[in-house]
């Protein structure tokens, strides 16, 4: 196939939509593997500023986008007229959900419309964002089919999630094996000899078994991590040390894989993709009792935590109301710069509507940005031994490693340690939460 000799040459250029967390690795992968990319998205400031080698995402330094640049075989636009230009195009857009907790396909479906405008034979179309099985055989399919070509006739389809885990220094993109299903045989051929170019593939039988592979990945963590906390709790309320009952445990050779407790779930993936399928079941009329239950426990977090914030201020005669509160740890997880579904803007939502005047502290988020349910307005606030002072109650909520924990319990009136950041340290300020 004409497509196939492209991509072995190098000559295919590729289009990836959606300059994110997904989209900007892939970029660089496909750069460094001497393809020529153009990188689509509606923001014009990132646009801008990749053109200009900068940077907005932490593990994607400026100096890998300015090497991309002086190749010349990047080009960031969002000009999507040059969609047609393209010989595959890879949609990494968000899939998040909506206040009803059910899948919001916006930016798919919307990209979908648009590249049938622009849509040509013998083009590659991959969806990586999760979704729930049947996404890219009926709904995306059909939309793209609207411009008269045919999938697996005319042009081909393929699904391929992404399994990007930001901040992780084991694993990077071209580390991880990515499973990719198509549409038919020839669509999983051509998306196969693309992805094989910069990844170990695991091809499946459907686009159907990829994207239900990729939410069983995240439904298996957000059910052991429920379970896990639902633990905690528990063991709280027996004086047990959950975090020692999980040391002790993992010394089982077989048979048990760790999982942590937290004040809640963050991210792109473990928060949302479990109630994707949770949706799509019902038109089977199937109660996926696991999840829910999972979800209804890992939501909760956030509150369990607001109340031992409570019960750790009441032991010192001091209530919720008026209270001080400082935020350690803005980001979802440790060591990196994204917020998206962080439990700790849960922590703010609730803590302020108690009365409580909260603010945060996060080396790696300076300032808040319009999220799509909260906009704080919020800066970080330096975390100097004079301000620790000037707290009722410092919460750790994220456990980045570049915190001095002696020094904050040192310097802290109280501590409400969510992540056992604190531990080793003996003091009778630390409450765990």
């Amino acid at each position: 196939m004409e497509i196939i000799e492209k991509i072995t040459k190098r000559t295919a250029r590729i289009g990836i939509i959606g300059l994110g967390y997904v989209g900007l690795p892939l970029v660089r992968e496909f750069v460094r593997a001497g393809f020529p990319v153009t990188g689509f998205d509606i923001d014009p400031q990132k646009v801008k500023l990749l053109r200009e080698g900068k940077t907005y995402i932490k593990h994607i330094p400026a100096e890998t986008i300015a090497e991309m640049n002086r190749t010349k075989r990047f080009t960031p636009t969002a000009d999507f007229s040059k969609l047609k230009n393209m010989e595959s195009l890879l949609i990494c857009v968000p899939t998040p959900l909506n206040q009803y907790r059910e899948p919001d396909l916006t930016y798919v479906f919307e990209t979908a419309k648009t590249i049938a405008k622009y849509l040509r034979k013998n083009q590659l179309i991959v969806l990586e964002s999760t979704t729930y099985p049947g996404t890219t055989d009926d709904d995306m399919r059909k939309i793209l089919e609207g411009s008269g070509l045919r999938a697996g006739r005319d042009f081909f389809l393929a699904y391929s999630p992404e399994r990007e885990d930001p901040g992780n220094q084991d694993f990077s993109t071209a580390g991880i094996p990515k499973v990719v299903g198509g549409y038919t045989a020839n669509c999983l051929k051509v998306a196969k000899a693309l992805y094989d170019t910069v990844v170990t593939t695991v091809p499946v039988g459907s686009t159907r078994v990829a994207e239900a592979a990729k939410l069983f990945e995240n439904i298996f963590r957000s059910v052991n991590i429920a379970l896990v906390n639902e633990l905690k709790m528990l063991f709280d309320r027996m004086g047990i040390d959950v975090w020692e009952v999980i040391r002790t445990a993992s010394t089982k050779p077989f048979g048990f894989m760790p999982f942590y407790p937290g004040p809640g779930l963050g991210g792109h993936c473990i928060p949302i993709d479990p109630f994707y399928l949770t949706w799509k079941a019902r038109q089977y009329d199937f109660n996926t009792r696991f999840i829910e239950l999972a979800g209804e426990i890992n939501t909760f977090m956030p509150y369990y935590v607001v109340g031992r914030i409570i019960d750790a201020l009441n032991a010192g005669g001091k209530g919720i109301k008026g209270s001080r509160i400082l935020i350690v740890g803005l980001a979802y997880k440790k060591d990196v710069d994204d917020v998206r579904e962080s439990p700790s803007l849960k922590l703010i939502e609730l803590l302020t509507e108690k009365g409580a005047v909260v603010d945060y502290n996060d080396p790696h988020v300076p300032k808040t940005h319009r999220m799509r349910r909260y906009d704080f307005k919020m800066s970080s606030v330096p975390l100097t031994p004079q301000n620790l002072r000037k707290y009722d109650c410092v919460v750790i909520s994220t456990n980045h490693s570049s915190y001095d924990y002696k020094a904050i319990v040192r310097h802290s009136r109280l501590i409400v340690d969510t992540r056992n950041a604190t531990e080793g340290i003996k003091s009778p300020k630390i409450f765990t939460a």
